[in-house]
């Protein structure tokens, strides 16, 4: 019977992130075809004379109008008629404040030069003696950072404190950054071990590291050598 167990655990380990991956995605591509489809011209939509259902054709055609409203918003003609449509939207008061708070999210977010998110840190965090794993957002800007008084030597960044099991809700905190303890592991391998509470750790490298740097340090010697 122990060894039914284990092999039911094993198997356990195995399929279940599987399945929960296949039902995420299914769910994800049936949401957006949810969406999409009852706008799609019946002659242009295959549910429409096929005896059943194609999944993911709304999520494709998702996908391409994004990418046409990109590449028309990059010539002149896009982008005078977005600048018309954002200055529509700045006249509505509550409606601008959620557009222009959204936009600035997603550009910082999504910018290729910005280094939001992509380090992991530690916080000594609810006091001292306990540490958290944050995530680096980005450095204090505006009244945040002249209130702190921040400088060059001493300046303080935005961390998210992420909550265990639901990594998506936290706390955003201002520390300095020489309190942040910086990590080697990536953001997904930092949001795998708060998921789990712990119990999946990545596999750390330094010594891995350290002997590979070692080894370019003696090669680097026998050619100054010779």
């Amino acid at each position: 019977m122990t060894r039914v167990r284990n092999y039911f655990l094993t198997g356990f380990i195995v399929t279940a992130p599987l399945a929960i991956t296949a039902y995420l995605a299914w769910s994800f591509v049936g949401w957006v075809d949810s969406w999409v489809k009852p706008y799609i011209p019946p002659r242009y939509n295959p549910d429409t004379y096929l005896p059943f259902a194609v999944p993911g054709f709304g999520l494709i055609v998702a996908l391409v109008l994004i990418t046409l409203v990109g590449f028309l918003t990059a010539n002149f003609v896009g982008r005078t008629i977005v600048s018309y449509g954002e200055y529509l939207l700045g006249r509505m008061p509550l409606v601008r404040s959620v557009y222009r708070g959204l936009k600035q999210i997603l550009e910082t977010v999504l910018s290729e030069r910005s280094d939001t998110f992509k380090k992991v840190g530690l916080i000594e965090y609810p006091r001292k003696g306990l540490w958290a794993l944050v995530f680096v957002a980005t450095e204090a800007r505006g009244e945040v950072d002249a209130k702190l008084g921040s400088n060059d030597d001493s300046p303080a960044i935005a961390v998210f404190l992420p909550t265990t099991p639901n990594p998506t809700s936290g706390y955003l905190l201002f520390v300095p950054k020489q309190d942040v303890i910086d990590l080697d592991m990536t953001v997904e391998e930092g949001a795998k071990l708060v998921i789990s509470a712990g119990l999946v750790a990545p596999e750390y490298q330094e010594r891995t590291r350290a002997l590979a740097e070692e080894a370019k340090a003696r090669q680097a010697a026998s050619f100054a050598a010779k």
